[in-house]
């Protein structure tokens, strides 16, 4: 139930109790007893006492504020109850083990509080809400990390992750053997000695090396050319993009389940806001492979510039440059294959240093370990948008003509479905349409464009059938773009759709199993296939329980999707200059609320271009 404000209540009494004070006060206050023990004649009679203009007014506006106040409380606890049971469907998911529906079912009730247009910050009972809503999540993500790998499907694990622990005699036949066969060419000095030599047998003789380096040398595809842009312009030897084999395999939303290393060159919070990697409850820089390979240029720079040699460069990137400086003082060498020999580094920083140079000599040689047949992915092209306003991945979809997993594709350190109402924010858009998104943009209201929706009128709609695919109606349709819903359509037709619920478009659409609902009866209401249903919902039984929440609609996953297995680097390295975070959610969320606004448009209905 919700309670008025006391401070309110209090002020509205004392107003409302003014002009008769003189008679016989208000109750429980002390100027009622003052006035009681006035003796009057019997045949007095008190005067007419007219509350004066300016006390009818202050009467009026505590009347109204402490209306406004309850109206608030009700929005609050309704939004209380409904993100409540988005949390209740998250952790009956969790118990069942379909922990990516759970995911989804938490992201979706921190979504619902942050896209809410209330005060979480200011207002006592959200901001306690929302905590406990954060820290409940938080506590059964470390639970679900500690039995296996956390609310999320498992990332390919880092190709040379497996390789710390192996020992090998040294071979000078193959040492010889490779330094004579091999290209050595490289703007990073590359030395071929008995360690290099070593992890180049192991990684070429075994079936699981090679397939994981050769998925990453697939992967690096899709980011090749920015990465070498960065590294040239920052003055990085090139063949350091091979730096990330070891780290992440190449892939953007890596996050190292122990420590909270993120990003495909696992940088820490602390490191990452240091080399200008933002983070807060909307996005993670970490997760961007243009903004974090920038970051990773300019920190293994430093690292050069420190020590001046590479090869330290690469174990301080490891096992941090405090611990890398305090070894060099000790033993006064500045060079890592003597500090190697002296025994002078932890295990995983011994083997980091030549598993590198390894991976850099099997992909500058692919033809000699079986990895020249493949084909890498192709690379990753778009376009740039800052946005400084809210804007729903939905609606980007919509005017740029992608689909949604396009869209989530091209923001990998997106977390949420919008972009921040509060901060600047680069988003990336499909190659080439920067100009079709700033002109169909150019109707709708900035502080719509996280709920309002777009549309290409397709051949036999109408603005019916529209309003029903995208939960608005016809009417607004008709309205906003000027036309009256029975005026023909055609194909091309661009219409604007104002949607008035952020939370039906927020997250992919639910629905709530009635009784006597069979997947059958499920799919037809909502025109997908039954498979669709079990793939989304993880379902393998044909029977649901009624109350259960179904997504009708195919879930969309938001970065970071997947976690990794630490190394033990993960407390040390680069890692020490931040803290751990178990979850990419983490407090930064609770301090930050969108506010809502109203507006209107009169966007007229525009044909095709």
């Amino acid at each position: 139930m919700a309670h008025t404000n006391p401070y309110t209540r209090r002020l509205a009494l004392t107003l409302l109790c003014a002009p008769l004070l003189l008679l016989a006060g208000c109750p429980g206050d002390p100027l009622a007893d003052q006035t009681a023990a006035i003796a009057l004649p019997a045949n007095a009679t008190a005067p007419t006492l007219s509350p004066t203009s300016a006390q009818a007014q202050a009467v009026a506006a505590a009347a109204q504020a402490a209306a406004q106040v309850n109206v608030q409380q009700q929005k609050a606890q309704a939004l209380i109850n409904h993100v409540d049971q988005s949390y209740r469907s998250g952790v009956e998911n969790y118990r069942a083990n379909r922990l990516d529906a759970a995911r989804l079912d938490f992201d979706f009730a921190v979504d619902m509080m942050l896209t809410s247009g209330l005060d979480l910050k200011n207002d006592p009972q959200l901001s306690d809400s929302f905590e406990r809503l954060v820290d409940a999540i938080n506590s059964l993500e470390i639970a679900a990390l500690k039995q296996g790998n956390g609310l999320s499907p498992k990332l390919e694990a880092a190709p040379l992750e497996a390789a710390d622990d192996i020992t090998f005699p040294a071979n000078p036949e193959l040492t010889a053997k490779l330094k004579a066969e091999l290209n050595l060419s490289s703007d990073l000095p590359l030395v071929i000695n008995d360690q290099v030599a070593g992890y180049i047998g192991v990684f070429s003789s075994s079936n699981s090396f090679r397939n994981h380096m050769g998925a990453s040398l697939q992967r690096v595809g899709k980011y090749r050319g920015l990465i070498q842009k960065v590294l040239t312009e920052e003055g990085v030897p090139q063949d350091l993009i091979y730096l990330a084999v070891a780290e992440s395999g190449f892939q953007p939303q890596a996050l190292n389940a122990r420590s909270g290393a993120g990003g495909m060159w696992q940088f820490m919070p602390a490191t990452g806001v240091n080399y200008g990697l933002q983070r807060n409850g909307y996005f993670d820089d970490r997760f961007d492979p243009e903004k974090s390979s920038r970051a990773y240029a300019r920190y293994i720079k430093a690292l050069y510039n420190q020590f001046g040699d590479w090869y330290l460069a690469m174990a301080a990137y490891n096992w941090g440059p405090g611990n890398i400086q305090r070894v060099v003082q000790r033993t006064g060498y500045a060079d890592f294959w003597e500090l190697y020999r002296r025994g002078m580094m932890p295990a995983e920083t011994r083997a980091y240093v030549p598993q590198i140079l390894a991976a850099v000599i099997m992909a500058k040689n692919p033809e000699k370990y079986g990895l020249d047949k493949l084909t890498p992915s192709p690379p990753v092209i778009y376009d740039t948008i800052n946005t400084s306003y809210s804007i729903d991945l939905r609606l980007v979809a919509d005017v740029t003509g992608a689909s949604l997993q396009e869209m989530v594709a091209l923001n990998p350190s997106m977390l949420r479905m919008a972009t921040p109402r509060d901060a600047s924010f680069d988003l990336h858009i499909p190659a080439g349409t920067k100009s079709l998104y700033e002109e169909r943009l150019k109707d709708i209201p900035e502080d719509r464009r996280v709920s309002w929706r777009f549309h290409v009128v397709k051949p036999g709609e109408s603005v019916e059938e529209i309003a029903t695919a995208l939960h608005a109606k016809a009417a607004d349709i008709a309205s906003t773009n000027g036309i009256t819903s029975n005026d023909p359509m055609s194909p091309g037709d661009e219409l604007v759709v104002p949607v008035q619920s952020i939370s039906a478009v927020s997250r992919p659409q639910r629905y709530t199993v009635a009784r006597g609902d069979t997947l059958v009866t499920v799919a037809d209401r909502f025109n997908v296939s039954v498979e669709e249903l079990r793939r989304w919902n993880n379902l393998t039984a044909s029977t649901m329980k009624p109350g259960r929440s179904l997504y009708v609609a195919e879930p969309v996953k938001l970065g970071p999707a997947t976690r990794m297995r630490a190394r033990t680097r993960s407390t040390r390295g680069h890692s020490s200059h931040g803290s751990s975070s178990g979850s990419s959610r983490g407090k930064s969320a609770q301090s930050r609320s969108t506010q809502g606004s109203a507006g209107s448009t009169a966007a007229k209905k525009k044909k095709k271009h």
